[in-house]
């Protein structure tokens, strides 16, 4: 049956606001693990379901998510909500997740995005949590794609892109200026202070002098808990909308990140990042700037700055895999990948990872003692 003209309209009005295209949007959040209450990250999600006009499905405790009034998933520790997080991921139960204290693979990082406070503007930073590679600078060359990968799929065409000041940032711009060069073209952004360029300083950061500011993903998380805490003491973010997606070549699952000091405030941003990155499809923008990166050499032009050399699947024989769920912290970033292949070496399975607190390597509950053994005689860990 035809429309009448009043609804015509109104349906013309929900298109143009974008209601019917957000109602298919499904964002999962986990509700524990925070250093605030459980209840504060369900009504914060509420209220993003609300304004948003999505649905929001919480992973944790019944009678929190239950007085919130969210759909949900019952877990009783974080570890478990990611489990169940992953599983509804994967099987394209919800589009996206939000979450804290996540352990990335190697190669995958977060791209964040803040308020800048001189003029309110907001601002990418590639990257905040994970790390893309172990050498910095392949790292930095690689956040430079993550983050422009993050602002188009937000819908900025031509993101204005600037490095951060810190170790290594020469070697970077060379790098992607090559890249740029080969036909990955980079829409390069200018310091606002008087001598210009590409590396932008503190006075940059404050401005938002670029769409994506670049640098490696351990500032970048400082970064992250100044702007978005800097007005409440730092136990409480207030600002932003947090840590952002991760990042990587060939990683399907869009799961955002939070901190455990993230307010209120930040819980609904993160929501919102996840809904708009899900509407941008950030998938499909991230297959295509890769498709785009390396047909313009990025792996050639990593291997000529850093002298690295790219190979992949040489080294000790990987054991069967298996089901990984203990961590072992305290191994610097720089001998993460020679730890896990003398675990290897051992026979024991195991992966690298990267929280928020620093690299990781991660095996099944019944190798940890083994692990922890092995890794302690070859001086990877102390104590």
């Amino acid at each position: 049956m035809p429309l009448d003209k009043a609804q015509f309209f109104k349906s013309l009005a929900d298109v143009l606001e974008n209601k019917n295209k957000s109602k298919d949007v499904t964002i999962g959040i986990t509700l524990l693990g925070s250093e605030h209450p459980a209840e504060m990250i369900a009504f914060a999600a509420k209220r993003a379901e609300k304004a948003l006009n999505i649905k929001v499905l919480a992973i944790g405790p019944k009678d929190e998510a239950e007085k919130a009034g969210l759909s949900f998933e019952s877990a009783k520790t974080l570890e478990e909500a990611h489990r169940i997080m992953e599983m509804l991921l994967d099987s394209g139960k919800i589009d996206a997740a939000v979450t804290m204290h996540y352990n990335f693979p190697i190669g995958v990082s977060t791209v964040g995005r803040v308020v800048t406070p001189a003029k309110g503007k907001p601002m990418l930073i590639a990257t905040t949590t994970g790390t893309a590679s172990a050498n910095r600078v392949e790292a930095m060359i690689k956040n430079a794609v993550y983050g422009i990968i993050t602002a188009k799929a937000l819908g900025l065409e031509n993101p204005g892109l600037g490095i951060l000041n810190v170790e290594g940032a020469r070697q970077v711009e060379r790098a992607l200026i090559n890249l740029s060069k080969n036909g990955y073209k980079i829409n390069f952004a200018s310091s606002i202070r008087s001598d210009g360029g590409t590396v932008m300083r503190g006075n940059d950061l404050l401005t938002g002098s670029c769409d994506v500011m670049v640098t490696d993903s351990l500032t970048g998380n400082l970064l992250m808990k100044i702007f978005s805490a800097f007005t409440t003491g730092g136990d409480y973010e207030a600002l932003g909308w947090g840590y952002g997606p991760g990042i990587g070549e060939n990683y399907e699952r869009l799961i955002l990140i939070l901190s455990r000091a993230s307010g209120a405030p930040v819980v609904e941003g993160a929501i919102q990042f996840a809904a708009e990155l899900v509407r941008g499809n950030i998938k499909k923008v991230a297959k295509e700037e890769f498709e785009k990166a390396k047909a313009a050499g990025m792996e050639e032009v990593i291997k000529e700055i850093t002298g690295k050399t790219q190979e992949v699947g040489k080294g000790e024989a990987i054991p069967p895999k298996k089901g990984v769920t203990e961590e072992i912290a305290g191994i610097d970033v720089l001998e993460i990948e020679n730890a896990v292949k003398a675990l290897w070496g051992s026979g024991i399975y195991a992966e690298s990872g990267m929280g928020c607190t620093g690299p990781v390597i991660l095996v099944a509950e019944e190798d940890i003692s083994k692990a922890l053994q092995i890794l302690r005689e070859k001086g990877y860990i102390t104590g």
